[in-house]
């Protein structure tokens, strides 16, 4: 079941009017309910750059996480104004995370609430966190986030999510730019820095030694073939699987069991460009 609900006035509104509380109404309100943030760029109310047209669509990560095809649950697809300058859509980012947690917190779910975010939809999904109590959600998959290490930490201090934090030594000239365009010599690292901890689990999806540890834990997935992307993180065969356990079926894939079986550290940074280093193991970015 998909729902297609967009940020307006700073509020959550369904693009079916209705749709939302029909597909509450029909479900035992321990049923999962699972919300996916696009990124950069998309902007709902544009033909052209509409998400659900695409990856937000029936198509698209609905489709991956199984949602169509058997997977029991609610799937939300939550377009926000991405559109403009990095600048500017970072403003509407943290603009519609108030949304998000509005949306949240009116669906009055007992059931798990997951959260899957791409890149700036990572600044809306942390942003939203302080304005709901500590397990309105349950947990999130934070794909190659475009956000701040401290930032993240400060939102995540007063959650009781449980997060998944994907990233990749594909994507360090995104981070290096985000970090330089947004906090100018600061020296603040982008969340792809952010430790492993208690209610965290940074993996690197690009590193022989956390692609071996999802292998183990059932999870194979396919190499890198590029040195530079940012979309990996939902383009890599093998991932969705990962995340579909993680979000919809939590007690089969409990936070310690993949923090014991990942890596503690990732790779430094550019070790894409050095194929010996990012072969012997895993050191700190």
């Amino acid at each position: 079941m998909l729902v297609a609900v967009n940020v307006m006035g700073g509020l959550p509104v369904e693009r079916d009017p209705g749709a939302l509380a029909r597909a509450l109404a029909s479900l035992p309100e321990t049923t999962p309910v699972t919300i996916l943030v696009h990124g950069y760029r998309y902007d709902p109310n544009r033909r052209h750059g509409d998400p659900h047209g695409g990856i937000l669509g029936r198509t698209g990560w609905p489709r991956r996480l199984g949602f169509g095809r058997g997977q029991a649950g609610l799937c939300i697809g939550f377009g926000w104004d991405g559109s403009g300058t990095i600048w500017q859509a970072g403003r509407r980012a943290e603009e519609a995370g108030r949304a998000l947690a509005a949306l949240i917190v009116g669906m009055n779910r007992r059931g798990p609430v997951g959260v899957l975010a791409h890149s700036l939809g990572v600044r809306v999904a942390l942003s939203a966190l302080p304005y709901l109590h500590p397990h309105d959600v349950t947990r999130m998959a934070l794909l190659a986030g475009a956000e701040f290490r401290d930032t993240a930490e400060r939102a995540l201090a007063g959650s009781g999510a449980d997060v998944l934090n994907i990233t990749s030594r594909e994507n360090d000239g995104y981070d290096l730019l985000f970090e330089n365009l947004m906090a100018p010599l600061s020296g603040r690292k982008a969340i792809s820095t952010l430790p492993s901890g208690p209610r965290v689990v940074t993996v690197q999806i690009d590193a022989p030694l956390h692609r071996a540890a999802l292998a183990r834990a059932g999870f194979p997935t396919r190499p890198p073939e590029r040195r530079i992307c940012h979309w990996s993180a939902y383009l890599r065969p093998g991932l969705f699987r990962l995340y579909r356990t993680f979000l919809l079926t939590p007690h089969a894939l409990p936070l310690s069991t993949l923090r014991a079986a990942s890596p503690a550290d990732v790779t430094p940074r550019w070790s894409a460009f050095r194929p010996s280093a990012l072969a012997q193991g895993v050191r700190r970015a």
